[in-house]
């Protein structure tokens, strides 16, 4: 499914299966491994740095839409749909900051 260079959370269970990210010409991508229609949630780097900040801050994202389905499993951006548990560890990683490079620091970001 991956032609990109995509990466995960070092939290990730073993396996592939996972929220993975990638970033090429001018435009982030989020996708799940495990989807079988291969939905890919495609984002500016802006909207990405603000996903991540509101992540390590616990603020609500204003660029991107993060929400719990009837079902349980966590929706992003309309677009990509995974388990508590996959987003939880995609979540562990950017608060590691493994995702930092990816995006660009929010205008209220300390240091910008």
């Amino acid at each position: 499914m991956f032609v990109d260079s995509w990466q995960k959370s070092s939290y990730c269970g073993e396996g592939e299966s996972c929220v993975h990210v990638t970033a090429s010409e001018g435009s982030v991508k989020l996708a799940e491994s495990s989807d079988p229609d291969g939905l890919i949630l495609r984002t500016t780097p802006d909207a990405f740095a603000s996903l991540t900040h509101a992540l390590k801050t616990g603020a609500p994202s204003p660029d991107i839409d993060v929400t719990r389905t009837p079902d349980g499993l966590i929706r992003v951006g309309g677009v990509v749909t995974t388990t508590p548990e996959k987003w939880d560890a995609f979540v562990l990683g950017v608060r590691a900051g493994e995702f930092d490079h990816i995006g660009r620091p929010p205008l209220d970001a300390p240091g910008r």
